[in-house]
């Protein structure tokens, strides 16, 4: 079932990303009516210098983004 993918600049602690991580899978399990136990989530650190070839510029181009970044690179 799905798996969620969390990315972000490094920084942030283990506790709080599996509280991010946690908070993800609640809503995720409640709005797709499925239980927690059919998902699962990664977290992964992208450095500030490589995150607009790595995420950016692929989160614009992919259809499949629902939500696009509110800021420019």
């Amino acid at each position: 079932m799905p798996h969620i993918t969390i990315q972000m600049y490094p920084g942030r602690d283990e506790e709080t990303k599996k509280r991010l991580a946690d908070a993800i899978l609640e809503t995720a399990s409640k709005e797709l009516n499925r239980g927690k136990e059919h998902f699962s989530v990664s977290v992964v650190d992208v450095p500030q210098d490589e995150w607009k070839a790595k995420v950016y510029d692929k989160v614009l181009s992919d259809k499949n983004t629902i939500i696009k970044p509110g800021y420019e690179m």
